[in-house]
């Protein structure tokens, strides 16, 4: 059986690229790569499913953006 979860993918001012899986409390990881970070991210999902299921969720995670804002 598979599923989906959401994740972030953010990259620090060093290159590092950090992920994150909003579905679980603390289940982050990075990789030097998008590629990296996402192997590694699945990994910690696995390790998050093990431990617990995910905590029901009264709203549904529909995505992100990037807004542009004018700034003075």
């Amino acid at each position: 059986m598979k599923r989906h979860f959401p994740v972030i993918i953010e990259q620090d001012k060093e290159g590092v690229f950090i992920v994150e899986c909003p579905v679980f409390q603390g289940c982050r990881s990075y990789g030097q790569t998008v590629e990296e970070a996402i192997e590694n991210i699945q990994e910690a999902i696995a390790v998050c499913l093990e431990e617990a299921e995910p905590a029901p969720r009264e709203t549904l995670f529909v995505g992100i953006r990037d807004l542009e804002v004018a700034v003075p």
